[in-house]
């Protein structure tokens, strides 16, 4: 049997003798601030499964946290990016016109549900880079100087995208920051104050933006106001519409940019190719949009796109990078937007949001341990807690991340605690492989509880 269609093996201890190795140097050369908490050295991996340098074979359902969603090796993409890579590696646009930059945003741009009548698209290299720009076009169309963010933000860790995520783990001992960014609570339904659910949470989470205009920066100061349609780092909590709808309404009262950061739902992993998708189907679309991650199949990819109109108003030079829009980069993104579109990966995003959901609620009810299950398509996260009052279990997640990885399967935790447990396998997984994840995943639990 191929490794793409295997199933999870762990042949003995946690790193095997070849993988300890490697372990060993990478101690000795990486940075320890570069953490891994798995003992996993990849020598292949295809489809959803990994294989170490010992042979042990891994289900993933981390995906390069959200890099993977078409899968390792697509021979499709190998084939492209080898046939690029004998014409040239790169071309920088400033200087030459790299074709397929201009063949990829030519397909992407009218996919990009953002507000106006004429979408266009710069292309970068990561996600902090593509927020970063998002920004600029933003201050540049609104000629204002501040933004909004949110409780529970991830956007990365440049100097700006730093200062713009919550968790302060992440960027301790990095100061001064930037000015100019203000935060406003995030609409953490599971942990809403007194149980406020509905149109109240909505509108309690709604004041408390209103609120930074008040004590922080007035409206008229605010040049965006930028969400995760669903967060990543801050614990896979998705935005409801109805609020999302309130923050339009707000932008369009105060002349504020909408920013969605798409890094981690872009690509079919909420069931569209974009989570802004369900905005703009029901009225509400935001201005511009940031992604990267499944772009291009694991080639460093990244971009923004919105309307004509705006990025006209930015000066020349201040958006730009030596590496943007990479040739062999752009091959695989085409084949990777031609892929997911034949074989309905928003689709499957959605029939595996339906059997893991179902699944974990069943479970629910004979594991209180679990509190929340939630998510968009198949961004989903299960928040495990010790008791009616919810408070957060991380050791019980670390124990379950450890004995599923023993037993083949690899996971990892998210949320402020610690004790959110994310879901992005591979979109290509195999449904014999998505039922092994399960009884791994369930196993643990048991075992643990």
């Amino acid at each position: 049997m191929s490794l793409r269609n295997s199933l999870p093996k762990v042949n003995g201890t946690l790193p095997g003798p070849k993988g300890a190795t490697v372990l060993e140097r990478r101690a000795k050369y990486l940075p320890a601030a570069i953490k891994s908490a798995y003992p996993v050295v990849i020598e292949r991996a295809e489809g959803a499964m990994i294989e170490d340098a010992d042979g042990n074979r891994f289900l993933d359902w981390i995906g390069g946290v959200g890099v993977m969603n078409i899968g390792y090796s697509i021979p499709e993409l190998v084939e492209a990016v080898q046939a690029q890579s004998e014409k040239y590696f790169h071309s920088m646009m400033n200087i030459t016109t790299n074709p397929l930059y201009i063949d990829y945003i030519e397909k992407l741009a009218p996919r990009l549900p953002v507000k106006g009548e004429h979408t266009q698209v710069m292309l970068a290299n990561s996600g902090a880079e593509a927020d970063e720009n998002a920004i600029k076009v933003a201050k540049a169309a609104t000629g204002r100087p501040n933004i909004i963010v949110f409780t529970g933000a991830f956007h990365g860790r440049t100097s700006l995208t730093m200062t713009m995520t919550a968790k302060k783990a992440y960027s301790h001992g990095m100061g001064p920051f930037p000015d100019g960014v203000y935060r406003a609570e995030y609409p953490y339904l599971y942990r809403a104050p007194g149980n406020l659910e509905g149109d109240a949470a909505v509108e309690y989470y709604i004041e408390k933006l209103k609120q930074v205009f008040d004590n922080a920066s007035p409206a008229e100061h605010v040049a965006a106001i930028v969400f995760e349609p669903v967060q990543g780092e801050g614990g896979f909590v998705p935005a409801p519409f109805a609020w999302v709808k309130a923050v339009r309404e707000i932008c369009d009262e105060k002349g504020i940019m909408l920013i969605a950061d798409e890094v981690q739902t872009g690509f079919a992993r909420s069931g569209r190719l974009f989570a802004s998708e369900y905005y703009k189907e029901n009225g509400y679309p935001v201005d511009i949009i940031t992604f990267a991650k499944s772009v291009a199949g694991g080639i460093p990819l990244s971009g923004l796109g919105a309307d004509k109109a705006l990025f006209d108003k930015v000066p020349g030079g201040t958006i730009g990078g030596t590496y943007n829009g990479n040739a062999l980069a752009c091959a695989s993104a085409l084949k990777v937007l031609e892929v997911m579109d034949r074989d309905d990966y928003p689709g499957r995003a959605l029939a595996l949001s339906d059997r893991y959901i179902s699944q974990f609620n069943e479970w629910k009810k004979d594991i209180p341990e679990i509190g929340d299950v939630r998510g968009l398509g198949a961004m989903m996260g299960v928040e495990f807690v010790k008791d009616d009052k919810k408070t957060p279990n991380p050791e019980l997640v670390g124990k379950i991340v450890s004995t599923a990885l023993a037993n083949g399967l690899l996971l990892e935790s998210a949320g402020t605690y610690g004790n959110v447990i994310r879901f992005l396998c591979p979109l290509c997984v195999t449904d014999e492989q998505f039922e092994k994840g399960l009884e791994i995943y369930y196993n643990a639990i048991k075992a643990n509880i």
